[in-house]
């Protein structure tokens, strides 16, 4: 039998044998002493997140969004527009194009190195993300199939873009900017 908690309302799935109903405070108590085989508590917290404790929990800080572009990092998330008014354009400098998403792991963990990158190479490289949650399109007519990606675009258009896929170190971002763009 499991018992599921939302604020105060409780929910019992109760077997073919056990046809009563449990929805007074004090008869869940009494539920939860007598079957804790399969009893679990579910509630809401203060912050509104979910968690199956029966005890609130205490946090130190406030938990991340999920987010990871805010306004002060260097890597700006474009819009496939512009996107394809930058590659278009006349330009000086390689384009580094990173296709992320904010639920993708390996794209967090890529993110901090780019964003190295992108004061490393400030005035000689242009970084952006495209997040592909919410450029879907984009990203699949640029076969975007695994994350993170990036594409290297050199400003010679003579030369193909390089493409990579997955987490890659930072030194071969660092090698393919300054050998081959």
């Amino acid at each position: 039998m499991a018992l599921l908690q939302f604020n105060s309302f409780s929910f019992s799935v109760l077997s073919t044998s056990q046809q009563q109903a449990y929805l007074s405070p004090s008869s869940i108590k009494t539920h939860q002493q007598n079957n804790s085989f399969f009893s679990f508590s579910a509630t809401n917290t203060k912050d509104g997140l979910f968690s199956l404790s029966t005890h609130p929990r205490k946090f130190l800080c406030k938990p991340p969004q999920g987010k990871y572009v805010r306004e002060d990092y260097l890597v700006k998330k474009k819009t496939a527009q512009e996107i394809q008014e930058l590659v278009r354009g006349e330009r000086n400098v390689p384009i580094i194009i990173d296709f992320y998403a904010t639920w993708c792991g390996p794209c967090i963990l890529m993110a901090q190195q780019i964003e190295l990158l992108a004061v490393e190479y400030e005035s000689s490289a242009m970084i952006v993300k495209v997040d592909t949650d919410d450029e879907y399109e984009f990203a699949r007519d640029m076969q975007v199939r695994g994350l993170p990606t990036l594409f290297f675009i050199s400003p010679d258009p003579n030369k193909d873009a390089i493409r990579t896929e997955g987490l890659i170190p930072i030194q071969m971002m660092r090698d393919i900017i300054d050998n081959e763009m």
